[in-house]
């Protein structure tokens, strides 16, 4: 389910930066701070981030040559 949030600037960069350095998401981050919070177990194994890091000289793919940048917003979320 989707929900809105609203998070202090300042927790939310550290939140960020745990996230990166543990290689998970947020979404897995806030996740594992309500279950601690509310008493369930905690997931043993944080969830797998796929990189999709580039040197960006090669450009946009064939795919989102044209694109829009909601498109391109779009699939980086499905991703």
């Amino acid at each position: 389910m989707k929900t809105t949030i609203e998070i202090n600037d300042a927790l939310l960069k550290r939140a960020r930066s745990v996230s990166q350095r543990d290689g998970t998401t947020l979404r897995a981050l806030v996740e594992q701070g309500l279950q601690h919070v509310l008493g369930k177990p905690v997931r043993s194994a944080p969830t797998v981030v796929e990189s999709l890091v580039f040197d960006g000289r090669a450009g946009f793919t064939e795919a989102f040559a044209d694109a829009s940048w909601s498109k391109i917003k779009e699939e980086s979320r499905r991703r």
